[in-house]
């Protein structure tokens, strides 16, 4: 991949910190970090919790400046992890876990 590592390693980070605040509560705490090859030559890293999940009237505003739902959240994380993998040429989302609580996956070009 190229990549900007300090910039792919905040947002890795950053979902990671927000999947561990997330589970706090539950009572199941599961975090999962993964990375496969798809292929259409991209490389695609999930973040899976096992936490409350996203309520789906958060869900669809998750990536804008300032939608949080955190107490004491500025609601900026999200929106900059965004940036950063789409300037990565990349794609990041959030989808249901199935075995409750939440993934967040983006994805970067490989180089073949």
């Amino acid at each position: 991949m190229l990549i900007d590592k300090v910039q792919i390693q905040q947002v890795v980070v950053n979902l990671m910190r927000n999947a561990i605040e997330a589970m706090e509560l539950s009572h199941r705490r599961e975090l999962t970090i993964s990375a496969a090859m798809n292929e259409d030559g991209t490389v695609v890293i999930s973040i899976v919790d096992t936490g409350p999940g996203i309520a789906p009237e958060v869900a669809a505003r998750l990536f804008q400046p300032f939608v949080t739902t955190k107490a004491q959240g500025m609601g900026v994380g999200l929106s900059i992890c965004r940036s950063i993998v789409e300037a990565h040429n990349g794609k990041l989302w959030a989808e249901p876990n199935p075995d409750g609580g939440t993934v967040f996956r983006f994805t970067v070009p490989s180089i073949r």
